[in-house]
């Protein structure tokens, strides 16, 4: 095969595609990066943190922040969750960007609006209950806290120099009141 049948096939598969469902692709590629990029922020094993797959009422499911000994955290530890919520919001903020993008482009199929608009319903739920999340728990006497729901699972963050199993309870309890996640699918974290 030329270089001219190939250049005629590929103009012909682009001219029957078209330009806009390219978009269209781009967009939800870029939504895509922008929600694994989150994820691996909150998720990645090289932050500190010491996270086991298991959990359950009896504070398995809890770790703690400090795995070297303590240099002066505070300053660390006092930004920590403002920093987290910065990122967070940051990442969603771009991905809405993204969708809305969509949305508002004259050029996209209806499907793809809906799905646009779907996902961007979606992540606000989300974000609404990892607010309310947060709101309660700190309500329940902790200093400070971070929610980051992934799907059917949920870490919490809390600032706190150890947990009791009543803590833990309460948190978990609120955590499946709120967003209908089980126990065993919460990682509790101290830091």
């Amino acid at each position: 095969m030329g270089t001219g049948q190939f250049k005629e096939k590929v103009k012909n598969f682009f001219s029957r595609v078209g330009k806009r469902n390219f978009i269209i692709i781009g967009s939800v590629c870029l939504v895509v990066a922008a929600i694994v990029i989150n994820i691996a922020i909150f998720s990645r094993e090289d932050d500190g943190f010491n996270y086991d797959q298991s959990a359950g009422m009896d504070g398995s499911n809890v770790q703690t922040g400090e795995t070297t000994p303590p240099v002066d955290t505070s300053a660390s530890a006092d930004t920590y969750f403002s920093d987290v919520q910065v990122n967070r919001q940051r990442s969603r903020d771009e991905a809405i960007e993204v969708l809305q993008s969509v949305v508002d482009n004259a050029s996209s199929t209806a499907t793809a609006k809906e799905e646009a608009l779907a996902e961007i319903q979606n992540l606000a739920k989300v974000m609404e209950t990892e607010a309310n999340i947060e709101s309660l728990i700190v309500a329940k006497g902790f200093e400070e806290c971070v929610a980051v729901i992934s799907g059917e699972n949920a870490s919490i963050v809390v600032k706190s120099d150890g947990l009791i199993a009543s803590e833990i309870s309460q948190i978990n309890e609120i955590v499946f009141q709120q967003a209908g996640i089980k126990p065993v699918n919460i990682k509790i974290i101290q830091r």
